[in-house]
């Protein structure tokens, strides 16, 4: 099948009791057992639901893995993926991640022994130099949160095999639609499948997808043991969600070429962030690994501008965080999504204070660009 036929048919897409093309919502936390000792399919929700084991064999197909998790939340998701490893072992991390990325990291994983060396993953000197005796993976986001700068997945992924190493690549921004990180020699892909794969800002949920059983079987342990589960009703709400993905980022990505354009004309802008910028240092790597640039983008106002003035000035285009919507947000990195990183590491990561994010929705595109030039006017 190609891709927008699996969004739709993929995974276990059919309930084979009745023919439902929608899967039932199993809100049963218990299901009866016949006999004592016995093995049965389905005993307690949070070991496995039919309505999100239907969900997870629907990622799974959508990135190319063979089995996929899903969580409460992208967060529950990420801290399953470290909880693979142990006290002592060390990690190497990008530097532009999202902020509760950095304060899973150092107000969490830190104070249980896990070691983590911070490095600008574009580089692949700097990569493969920050690797340790006791190393165990590489951690990326591609293109990352909020600056949209993009790594080579298969070049890390191939260092990370020269150590045995394992990859681990938040896919949240360009979705399964532009990239999968495993078939580029990914060992885990992550999401905040409450992002562009629910996709109507009404469901928070995280997904881990791996095509590796042994790290299957890991992460299946862990779910069941941590116990962040994604409920039956939201897993039913994401594949939903999920079955409009296609046609939806055919929109976000149309709409948001056009902004791009706009902005990048703009003489109140001083840089615009998006990895379809030809002039970048990752467009290259994007056109190779992506099939698209994704509905992403970040700006910053020229010096003396004000970013809050600005932000609170749009009409339709809503002030809020989180993104992947129908509806296009917008947010100031430094006081919303990444404030958890102090200023001087944010600075020294290139968020700045005037850095604007936008998340492009479906809206009509002359809508957005009317909506954006009311709101320069303001500034």
């Amino acid at each position: 099948m190609k891709f927008n036929t699996k969004l739709i048919h993929g995974g276990i897409s059919e309930d084979k009791e009745t023919g439902a093309v929608s899967i039932p919502v199993y809100r049963s936390s218990t299901f009866h057992q016949h006999v004592v000792g016995g093995e049965p399919k389905w005993e307690y929700s949070r070991t496995g639901n039919p309505t999100r084991a239907a969900l997870e064999a629907l990622v799974a197909e959508i990135e190319n893995g063979t089995n996929g998790f899903a969580f409460a939340s992208g967060s529950a998701a990420i801290h399953a993926a470290f909880s693979l490893f142990s006290a002592g072992d060390h990690i190497v991390v990008g530097n532009d991640v999202y902020g509760g990325t950095f304060r899973l990291i150092n107000k969490v994983l830190k104070r249980f022994g896990l070691e983590f060396t911070v490095v600008d993953t574009r580089d692949l000197k700097a990569v493969e130099s920050a690797v340790q005796e006791n190393t165990k993976a590489i951690y990326l986001e591609t293109p990352t949160n909020p600056l949209l700068h993009v790594s080579d997945i298969q070049a890390i992924s191939e260092i990370a095999k020269r150590y045995d190493l394992k990859t681990i690549v938040d896919n949240t921004f360009a979705t399964p639609y532009n990239q999968n990180p495993l078939t580029l020699g990914a060992d885990i892909v992550v999401h905040s499948a409450t992002k562009y794969l629910g996709g109507h800002s009404d469901v928070v949920a995280g997904l881990a997808i791996t095509n590796d059983e042994k790290i299957a079987q890991e992460l299946a342990f862990l779910q069941n043991s941590i116990g962040s589960v994604l409920g039956p009703d939201d897993s039913w709400l994401l594949m939903r969600g999920i079955k409009t993905l296609g046609v939806r980022m055919r929109v976000h990505q149309e709409n948001t070429q056009i902004i791009y354009d706009f902005l990048r004309n703009n003489d109140k802008v001083a840089n615009v962030y998006y990895p379809g910028n030809p002039d970048s240092d990752g467009y290259e790597i994007a056109k190779k690994q992506m099939s698209g640039f994704g509905a992403m983008l970040s700006f910053e106002l020229k010096e003396g501008l004000d970013p809050k003035k600005f932000v609170e000035s749009l009409k339709i285009i809503d002030l809020a965080e989180s993104l992947g919507g129908i509806e296009s947000l917008v947010e100031i990195p430094s006081v919303m999504t990444h404030s958890s990183i102090p200023r001087d590491i944010r600075l020294k990561n290139g968020i700045k204070d005037e850095l604007i994010r936008l998340s492009v929705g479906v809206e009509d595109d002359s809508d957005l660009i009317d909506d954006l030039k009311q709101a320069f006017t303001q500034i």
